[in-house]
């Protein structure tokens, strides 16, 4: 159902899936999805009531910021409401979107709701007056008398992504004065990222000031939609709950030590002893709430030389070109660092995703996003070696 700015519609699906979409081309900026959930009278209850980007799921599990795709022409965000474990006191699930430039830049913007199970649709709007606006309140799912539904709003704002959650009581961290502290507050929402790209493909950890600490870098992924023929059947279609990515890591210390974390045999390394690169646990499914994760020692900079991390398609899929990687490196130290995988046109069943480089006692992130088709007779991971000179030894291994 298309709706008009100001319109509703009832929802009655248990679970919605919110579907944020724009076309992509030449000169047109990035968008963001993002929800806020808010109270009767129209304000969050704290921070952990903004969903989005650097904070992907809403601590009642309720809302969920899943990713993005690529659709055809276009890029798709989704956001996930399961309206029956939204707390009593919420009334509004604000859905909204923010961009690096301006809407009147951004080209077939649209919000879909659709039944999370069937994909039926729900409701859809189409704003079409967009114009310097840097944020926009695309629509809301709103109680009604006990049931759901769903309202197209169509508010922007000038003040960007920051602006819009000031407005509704988020605390953003940008620069303030100095003011006397009397207790301990809580960090405020962090609303900036780097996103590294051809054009931009290396960040300095230690300018940004990530010198110690903890660093985790996570890796989530999704499927494109395949075009459905007469018997419901996409060809080429990748099964997401099929699908096993392996997040791994080829590790060299500057004594000249060096092997690989990954799952494979559980090498899952170590975080406090080297190669102080520790992997989380194996997510055989894609259905883990955080996904997969890899953590680095920072605080033992000085003794890492360089460290690779990549991902291998263990089973479900026979190349990166039906898939859409994201993977977020989170400094302890200045704004998480992305990298995408969504521009694969090879049989690549392994992805080298970040190359991090103490350079001169400067820790570099470098953007790979490179893909690499296996050899005859070659192993993945060996694959990934070879692309980089590592010079491991290799043998058939899987998984217990």
């Amino acid at each position: 159902m298309s709706l008009r700015k100001g319109a509703n519609t009832p929802v009655a699906s248990p679970v919605v899936r919110v579907e944020l979409g724009w076309r992509t081309g030449p000169g047109a900026p990035d968008v963001d999805a993002s929800a806020l959930l808010l109270t009767a009278g129209g304000r969050v209850r704290s921070d952990d009531d903004f969903v989005f980007y650097n904070q992907p799921v809403h601590p009642r599990g309720a809302v969920r910021h899943e990713g993005r795709r690529q659709d055809g022409a276009g890029v798709v965000e989704t956001i996930q409401v399961s309206l029956p474990s939204v707390e009593q006191d919420i009334a509004t699930v604000v859905l909204a979107a923010s961009t690096d430039g301006t809407f009147g830049r951004v080209s077939g913007l649209y919000i879909r709701v659709l039944d999370a199970v069937t994909g039926a649709e729900t409701a859809r709007f189409d704003p079409v007056d967009a114009t310097t606006e840097t944020a926009f309140v695309l629509g809301e799912l709103y109680r009604r008398n006990g049931a759901w539904k769903f309202r197209a709003v169509g508010q922007g704002y000038a003040s960007g992504l920051a602006g819009l959650a000031t407005d509704y009581g988020i605390t953003v961290d940008e620069p303030a004065a100095p003011a006397p502290v009397t207790a301990p507050a809580p960090p405020p929402v962090r609303l900036t990222k780097i996103t590294l790209t051809k054009a931009a493909p290396s960040v300095s950890l230690t300018k940004q000031g990530a010198t110690s600490g903890a660093m985790r870098v996570n890796l989530s992924w999704s499927a494109r939609t395949p075009p459905r023929g007469r018997m419901n059947k996409g060809s080429g279609a990748v099964r997401l709950e099929d699908v096993d990515l392996d997040l791994s890591c080829l590790w060299e210390l500057r004594n000249g030590a060096s092997g690989i974390v990954h799952p494979i045999n559980n090498q899952f390394g170590s975080y406090d002893q080297p190669p102080y690169v520790q992997l989380d646990h194996d997510d055989r499914t894609g259905g883990s709430e955080d996904g997969e994760n890899l953590t680095i020692n920072l605080d033992h900079t000085a003794e890492i030389k360089r460290l690779l991390v990549f991902v291998a398609i263990y089973s479900g899929a026979s190349s990166f070109a039906g898939l859409h990687g994201v993977a977020t490196l989170h400094p302890p130290a200045g704004p998480p660092i992305e990298v995408r995988l969504d521009e694969c046109t090879v049989p690549a069943p392994v992805a080298a995703i970040a190359l991090i480089e103490n350079i001169d006692g400067e820790l570099i992130v470098r953007r790979e996003a490179k893909y690499i088709i296996l050899p005859p007779g070659i192993l993945k991971q060996q694959a990934v070696d070879l692309a980089y000179d590592w010079g491991l030894s290799w043998q058939p291994a899987s998984k217990d």
